[in-house]
């Protein structure tokens, strides 16, 4: 097709790519002698009719768009020559290679430049994202994205091209789903037909692992459908953390906007976790849950184990001989008398229905830790009652996280006494205890295991006032 006249107007210079029933093409505009990039859709043996809607889908949405780091609209036209007939987008040339050709040439990228390309798009999502109806790429890869020539400390000019999956919110309610994407850089609710803006951002981050590992993320392992980069990236733990929270599975953990995930990015999260058990211990029911903005443990009731069956009998003898005391000093005819005695018997009966509390709780109680970008909250849960305790503060008073292992101190008689692992957050002058005698979890590697999953969320190092900072 070189030297052909699409439009009696545009002199096709260059085959820029092809694939089935599609043209990209490099031409000349006769009458302005500017470079243009015409796609060309035509009806041939391959030809579909999703092809067509996606095409004119394209047209509509371009020609609606202005962003400088978008590609302008010019014209759309219909093509009937004798060697080809079908339709054509005209639209602005970009002087500049994709990503993907620059990983084939050799170059690579370092965390900062990763970091100037993924705020570059994340702000150019911001945009169409925003739109009435939201536009949505659904097709966010290294070849369709444009890198111009570095500028002193810039990477360079970032571009996002190839509107040919473009979905908006309002098509996706009212019309039928079609599948498109890109495998490897597919969102997981994509392969249902299901498309929301933080599926963009899944294409995102999956860019971006290959710009950091040299590798598409089809060819890295997975685990629980997560794509596993971190062995492959040279990355710092609060970079590969917030890639994490990209490419998360879950479009409920995943970040819900661009803007979202640019401050994020931008926020400083200063990181050093401790040598600990760093993943959910075997036979562990307690539950963790965590999104970007959220992270919330539940601590289930700890069931019957040996101190709870003394303590428990314990406080059957104790209540039952307060009992005895009351009814007989009830009992006794003298007003004046029994008055005096019964309330005698009042902190007694307080130190008995407390053990008894205690028992029930065990047995039947939970303990919700939880984290929003509002508050801090530690609530106590026993069928339809809840407490709260300490009451809860405000997330941005969070500035201590302390973890204290177990260790022996000195009793009477220099007696040696186990005092037991502790874990608790300090929020300016609150204690929320989650560890020890008074915070449900006796076991030292949940314990451990939940001091690393807080202080990589919270960003906070983990403290021990008995030894200094861990590390």
């Amino acid at each position: 097709m070189i030297g052909e006249i699409l439009g009696e107007r545009y002199e096709v210079q260059q085959l820029l790519g092809k694939k089935a029933g599609r043209r990209t093409l490099l031409a000349r505009d006769l009458q302005t002698q500017e470079l243009v990039v015409i796609k060309l859709l035509s009806f041939g043996d391959d030809f579909e009719w999703d092809s067509l809607k996606l095409f004119e889908r394209e047209a509509e949405t371009l020609k609606s768009l202005s962003h400088p780091l978008i590609p302008q609209y010019l014209t759309y036209f219909e093509v009937n020559l004798p060697t080809i007939k079908g339709f054509a987008l005209v639209q602005t040339y970009i002087p500049a290679k994709t990503l993907e050709q620059y990983l084939q040439s050799g170059r690579t990228f370092t965390e900062a430049e990763v970091k100037q390309i993924a705020k570059a798009l994340l702000e150019i999502l911001i945009y169409l994202h925003g739109l009435y109806p939201p536009v949505i790429h659904r097709d966010i890869k290294p070849s369709n994205i444009l890198l111009g020539e570095r500028s002193g400390n810039s990477v360079g000019q970032v571009y996002l091209v190839d509107f040919g999956s473009v979905q908006t919110v309002l098509a996706t309610e009212t019309g039928t789903r079609t599948v498109v994407g890109t495998y490897g850089y597919m969102a997981p609710e994509q392969f249902g037909g299901r498309t929301v803006a933080a599926s963009d951002l899944y294409s995102l981050g999956a860019t971006l692992i290959y710009l950091m590992t040299g590798n598409h993320p089809a060819d890295l392992p997975q685990k629980d459908f997560r794509i596993q980069f971190e062995e492959a990236a040279n990355v710092s733990p609060s970079f590969s953390k917030w890639l994490k929270w990209m490419i998360e599975p879950s479009l409920e953990g995943r970040f819900s906007s661009a803007a979202g995930a640019i401050a994020a990015l931008e926020k400083p999260q200063p990181i050093n976790l401790p040598a600990l058990v760093i993943s959910k211990p075997d036979g562990s029911k307690i539950q963790l849950i965590k999104t970007w903005d959220s992270l919330e443990i539940i601590i289930p009731p700890s069931g019957f184990h040996e101190s709870i069956v003394f303590t428990g009998f314990f406080a059957i003898v104790w209540n039952s001989f307060i009992l005895f005391w009351t009814i007989s000093a009830l009992s006794i005819t003298t007003f004046l008398t029994n008055i005096p005695f019964a309330l005698f018997s009042l902190p007694f009966w307080g130190a008995g229905l407390m053990m008894m509390y205690k028992v029930i709780f065990n047995l039947f109680g939970s303990i919700y830790l939880r984290l929003n970008p509002e508050q801090i909250t530690l609530t106590w849960e026993l069928f339809s009652w809840k407490f709260e305790r300490p009451r809860p503060s405000p997330r941005q008073s969070v500035n201590k996280l302390v973890y204290i292992p177990k260790h022996f101190t000195k009793g009477s008689k220099d007696t040696r006494v186990a005092v037991p692992a502790q874990l608790y957050i300090c929020s300016g002058l609150q204690k929320y205890q989650i560890g020890g005698n008074d915070g449900g979890i006796k076991s030292e590697v949940e314990l451990e295991w939940l001091a690393h999953e807080l202080s990589e969320w919270l960003g906070l190092p983990i403290t021990n006032p008995m030894g200094s900072e861990l590390s």
